[in-house]
């Protein structure tokens, strides 16, 4: 069968073997009692737990993060800089490319979204064993990536206001986790390059305790680490007062049931997905969540297949209306 043909439902599947999954529409034991509430901030229902990284796991219910340092190798990060350097040099690489147009964007740094769509160098990232694993016990099974993009803090840049990545959710804390975040170094995060601050703890926190600068500590960490952390964690970019710019990744997950703040499924681009790698097409929508996320009832990779044949035959069709109306112009001019 060609690649073209390839029935990419078994892929992807809705229900890739009715026989042993339960049928979706049919009612489910409940799992609110197995939920876990991390002080009056945070619950989130567990996963599996690799023993490997239980000391990770440790820190980040204590403390809301941990640092992952130099998970990355030196040619990865290598490779990303030299890709981000060439998208930076062009005008088309999005609208934050030259620099941010709000406050919370920052107005001296330079963000380039989508970035799964732009090159390959930058697939690693998102996929690291670890970085899985640990989301594989906070996220619920088919978590899925909500935003990925570069972050190039410039010298002169200001603090970022806090927040928390899930300030956009309308709910009272204790709430449920909503995702993870992370920073992923591509320079030498320091105290003075506008390294990524975070407050220990504050994933516990109820709604009438709010942050203070003063309790903020840098995530100082070489290049190729990543900081890893609770979306109920106050935190914020760094002022940047060094004479060089920052660089650095943001990946950030969020559970499969919501809406993800970057729509991957349409900026990527459809002409060869094949060439991206499977886990990576997962996260970015290619899949669903039991019969979440369907399109026209297959998965969401056989419907970019069923779509794409779609847009060839509407091109044909209207190269045959376009060649069709000039040979009635034609027509009429020779009997002239």
């Amino acid at each position: 069968m060609s690649r073209t043909a390839r029935d990419y439902s078994a892929d992807y599947p809705l229900q890739s073997n009715p026989e042993q999954q339960p049928d979706p529409y049919l009612p489910r034991p409940s799992s609110i009692h197995d939920r876990v509430q991390l002080g009056q901030g945070t619950t989130f229902l567990p996963g599996p737990k690799d023993a490997s990284i239980s000391h990770l796991i440790s820190h980040v219910l204590e403390h809301g993060y941990a640092i992952l340092p130099s998970i990355f190798t030196s040619k990865q990060i290598s490779l990303a800089n030299a890709e981000l350097a060439r998208l930076s040099a062009q005008h088309s690489s999005g609208p934050a490319s030259q620099g941010g147009r709000n406050p919370f964007e920052g107005f001296n740094t330079k963000r380039i979204y989508a970035l799964c769509d732009k090159s390959r160098a930058f697939d690693p990232f998102p996929i690291h064993e670890t970085v899985l694993k640990l989301n594989d016990y906070f996220l619920q099974k088919a978590y899925l990536m909500t935003s990925y993009h570069t972050v190039v803090i410039g010298p002169g840049e200001r603090e970022q206001e806090m927040h928390t990545d899930d300030g956009l959710v309308g709910l009272p804390r204790p709430r449920p986790l909503m995702g993870i975040g992370t920073m992923v170094a591509l320079d030498d995060f320091t105290s003075t390059n506008g390294a990524t601050s975070l407050i220990p703890g504050s994933h516990l926190w109820d709604d009438t305790r709010r942050p203070t600068r003063e309790e903020m500590i840098p995530a100082i960490m070489p290049a190729g680490s990543m900081v890893y952390f609770l979306n109920t964690l106050w935190h914020s970019g760094g002022a940047n007062t060094s004479d060089k710019p920052r660089r650095s990744l943001t990946v950030q997950y969020c559970q499969p049931w919501l809406r993800t703040y970057e729509n991957f499924t349409v900026a990527q681009g459809w002409e060869n997905l094949d060439v991206v790698p499977k886990k990576l097409l997962q996260l970015m929508g290619f899949s669903t969540h039991e019969f979440m996320g369907y399109v026209d009832g297959r998965s969401p990779r056989a419907g970019v297949e069923m779509r794409k044949r779609r847009l060839v035959e509407w091109a044909l069709g209207e190269r045959d209306k376009g060649k069709g109306k000039e040979d009635k112009e034609g027509e009429a001019k020779s009997k002239i």
